[in-house]
């Protein structure tokens, strides 16, 4: 959040950040953790049961009694809700950039890279240039497709549409790819109607990152976790379809721990 805070400025998005904490135990945390956007005090978790996410797996009388469930609210101007984002588990949740993504249409821009391709041009691109176990990152990838080009989307008949591929591991799980809507084009030769894209492709998926178990033996002696996959596509120009291309794709993030140090002894939960 905090190194999405100035992007979000620029855009005109307010941020804050609600809590059961005290203003002392904030205040502590924020010095630590170079924190500038507001943090909210919700002593006694009052706001917290107003908006029904009290997590009420933890026992009263507990230090952890009055934790909400993690919650992001994307709201408008006007105060209104526009999308929620709730999870379960403190340790998944969605990094701020991936909501921006999806919210706003604010691309993602951490972790570029580029892979060598035939007839295209493929950069990709995540929502943070830093992972911890258990977090939900969104990657994407940006296909440019010269004038007078296509690549086939996925359904099409007799030909390869573009797929994105990810070999099974521990140390993460793909979810479901989104595409644009393709364009449906009319092939006048074999009287046939395909859906295909053009321009310029934008997909982007989230990939949950395993818990720190899964995921740190994967790491170098840099703490650096490198997730690579494929992209598979056909191209076609105005007179010649080439074969399939497969192209290696990749992803290096830093891999750190979670911050679970508490606040000193006199200001914490007790």
């Amino acid at each position: 959040m905090e190194r999405n805070y100035e992007q979000l400025r620029k855009q005109g998005i307010g941020l804050a950040a609600v809590s059961y904490d005290s203003v002392a135990i904030l205040r502590n945390f924020a010095a630590r953790r170079n924190i500038t956007y507001p943090l909210l005090s919700d002593e006694g978790s009052n706001t917290i049961r107003a908006y029904g996410i009290l997590n009420t797996s933890m026992k009263q009388g507990t230090f952890a009694y009055g934790v909400p469930y993690p919650v992001t609210l994307v709201a408008n101007a006007a105060g209104v809700l526009q999308t929620k984002y709730f999870e379960e588990d403190y340790r998944e949740r969605p990094t701020l950039a991936a909501i921006l993504d999806r919210a706003y249409g604010l691309s993602p821009t951490a972790a570029p890279g580029e892979a060598k391709a035939k007839h295209v041009k493929i950069t990709t691109t995540a929502s943070t240039p830093v992972i911890r176990g258990g977090q939900r990152i969104l990657l994407a990838v940006d296909v440019g497709i010269p004038p007078g080009y296509h690549l086939y989307a996925p359904g099409v008949e007799g030909y390869h549409g573009v797929d994105w591929k990810f070999p099974e591991s521990p140390g993460y799980k793909p979810h479901p790819v989104t595409f644009p809507t393709p364009r449906i084009l009319y092939l006048k030769a074999i009287e046939e109607k395909v859906p295909v894209f053009e321009g310029k492709l934008h997909i982007v998926r989230d990939l949950t990152v395993g818990q720190d178990a899964a995921v740190r033996p994967l790491a170098n002696s840099e703490n650096q976790v490198t997730f690579e996959g494929t992209l598979r596509y056909q191209a076609c120009s105005e007179t010649l379809c080439y074969p399939p291309e497969t192209v290696p794709l990749k992803w290096t993030f830093r891999l750190e721990a979670m911050d679970r140090e508490r606040a000193p002894e006199a200001i914490r939960h007790k």
